[in-house]
This record gives C-alpha cells, sequence and structure tokens, in this order.
C-alpha cells in the first residue's frame, strides 16, 4: 500500500523553465518556484521566500516549457521525490524535488504602467498531465489536439 506522499505548492518561476529529453526521447521539463509566505510579529508584517525545484514529465513538460516563463505564476500539485547519491568525497548527500502531476498557470504579473490597470482574463489556465484540461482559448486547442 502507498503512504500519502502529496503537495500543493503556489508560487513564481524564478526563471524560464528548461526542457531536455531522455535518452528514450520522453520529455523533462525543470523549473524552480519561489513561494512566499507572510507573517506578522511584534515588529510587524515579516516575509519569507523558499525554492522548490519542479520537474513534470511528457505532454505536459512540452506544455509547460511552451508557456511558462521566467515570472509567471503556477500552482503544482504533485509529489515529493528523494534523490540520494554519494558525493566525489564519499559523502552521502540528498535532495528533495517537486514531481508535478498536475500544473495550473496562473496570471502573469502585472507588467502595466502606473495608473493602468489590467484586464483580469477570463480565467486562469489549468494544465493536467492525463487529463489535459485548458480553459483559455490559446492553450485549449493544443491541449486538446493532443488526447
Amino acid at each position: 500500500m502507498n503512504n500519502l506522499n502529496s503537495i500543493i505548492l503556489e508560487g513564481n518561476l524564478t526563471k524560464d523553465p528548461l526542457m531536455d529529453k531522455t535518452p528514450k526521447g520522453t520529455a523533462v521539463c525543470n523549473f524552480v518556484v519561489a513561494s512566499n509566505r507572510f507573517y506578522k510579529t511584534e515588529e510587524g508584517r515579516q516575509s519569507e521566500v523558499s525554492y522548490f525545484d519542479v520537474e513534470v514529465w511528457s505532454r505536459l513538460a512540452e506544455i509547460c516549457s511552451e508557456y511558462l516563463s521566467k515570472g509567471r505564476g503556477v500552482r503544482v500539485v504533485g509529489r515529493l521525490k528523494q534523490d540520494r547519491w554519494t558525493n566525489s568525497e564519499g559523502e552521502s548527500r540528498s535532495r528533495i524535488r517537486i514531481v508535478g502531476e498536475h500544473v495550473d498557470f496562473l496570471r502573469s504579473p502585472r507588467k502595466s504602467g502606473a495608473g493602468q490597470s489590467e484586464k483580469p482574463k477570463k480565467s486562469d489556465e489549468m494544465i493536467g498531465d492525463e487529463n489535459t484540461v485548458a480553459e483559455t482559448d490559446e492553450i485549449q486547442e493544443e491541449a486538446i489536439a493532443t488526447y
């Protein structure tokens, strides 16, 4: 029986995603998500930021590579995966990353000038792996055509 291993993460990409292919041709896309936490102390409002490595596979990797870029907001639903290895000095090392199984594309950061307001899109974009759902016109045709 599998144990529960699930995570939901929201944040913004710190740089453009990196797309690669395995030797067998499977697409894999890696990106880093910065997630902010705000809290109050006696000194006032405080914040901290955490950075998370995310990888997505197959068609979801291709879609993320095409539509994501630095600064874009995302909601990732996935699982944690631990990599373990021994470095050149013989020390055991490990790191944890998120394997994304669903990615929601959130609104892009505002790029309008002072006093101007950006009209919000009709909805956020939602991309999943096996049952891809896209709610905006620009992605919908691409995502649905593949399934």
